[in-house]
């Protein structure tokens, strides 16, 4: 199962994407917005063809305390306009600190702030969707209860 990543900003668009069997996630691109939600939408439904992806995964930034804040809101209801517009189911999953967690791992690649600032929306789209997929296996590798 591959999965498509997206960490949704109000200037660009992190994209990232996972193997084939749904076990890693790897940052592919960066999606400039162009003020054109509809053709957005469709750029992003391209990456899902040319993918192939079976799932697209939307970043939601929920505030620190679990709240749900005016931009996790306009996220949230982004990827549900997203997902009227898709041939693939879209889910949501909560994408707190990973920024933050992205700009480390550029910083200790001893990136340059301006090559860091091209790359953090994509990194932080794969961090999410690694995050995601590792939480499904998670699932999967619990065993059902037993009635009895």
């Amino acid at each position: 199962m591959r999965a498509l990543g997206l960490d949704l900003g109000s200037k660009r668009v992190g994209v990232a994407v996972s193997d084939s069997d749904g076990l890693v996630a790897t940052p592919i691109e960066v999606l400039q917005r162009s003020g054109d939600q509809r053709g957005d939408h469709r750029r992003i439904a391209a990456l899902v063809d040319e993918w192939e992806a079976d799932v697209v995964v939307v970043g939601i930034p929920y505030s620190l305390d679990g709240s749900v804040g005016p931009m996790a809101r306009k996220m949230g209801a982004e990827a549900e306009v997203l997902a009227a517009h898709l041939a693939v189911p879209v889910e949501t999953y909560d994408e707190r600190l990973t920024t933050v967690t992205a700009q480390r791992s550029l910083i200790e690649l001893d990136l340059t702030g301006p090559r860091r600032r091209q790359l953090v929306d994509m990194v932080a789209a794969a961090v999410m969707l690694q995050a995601w997929l590792d939480g499904r296996r998670g699932r999967a590798d619990v065993p059902e209860a037993e009635d009895g």
